[in-house]
């Protein structure tokens, strides 16, 4: 995923658990713009609503949940960031993260003292399980 790159959208919103929904309505209309399938996008909504939840739960009060789109033929990547409270961790051991990596087997959160960033690449061929 470009990491210098200028995001082709983002947004930026409070990091309450109310607007992730915004994000999962974003994600699912960029999706269908590369044509993704509907199960795609289904999937797709539920990595984001599962990534926004393990922000959120870590994220400073009254912090910014901040969400990078870039897009390419067929390919959507997001990275999802906010300021957490110090000290707070991703629990790779959670069902939230055993929901986010079966789906978006990519996905990788990196931590920058009390910012974190999760990313996600997901391609139609990447959410097509057997």
């Amino acid at each position: 995923m470009p990491t210098t790159d200028r995001a082709d959208v983002e947004l930026r919103l409070p990091a309450e658990g109310a607007y992730v929904a915004v994000v999962r309505s974003t994600t699912a209309g960029l999706a269908a713009r590369l044509d993704f399938t509907i199960d795609d996008i289904e999937d797709l909504k539920i990595v984001v609503g599962e990534a926004g939840a393990l922000l959120l739960e870590l994220a400073e009060p009254g912090s910014d949940l901040t969400v990078e789109f870039h897009l390419g033929e067929g390919r959507l990547d997001l990275a999802l960031s906010a300021t957490v409270v110090p000290g707070a961790t991703i629990d790779r051991d959670g069902f939230a993260w055993l929901m986010l990596s079966t789906l978006a087997p990519d996905a990788d959160a990196r931590q920058d003292g009390t910012a974190l960033r999760l990313t996600l690449a997901a391609t139609s061929s990447l959410l097509d399980r057997a």
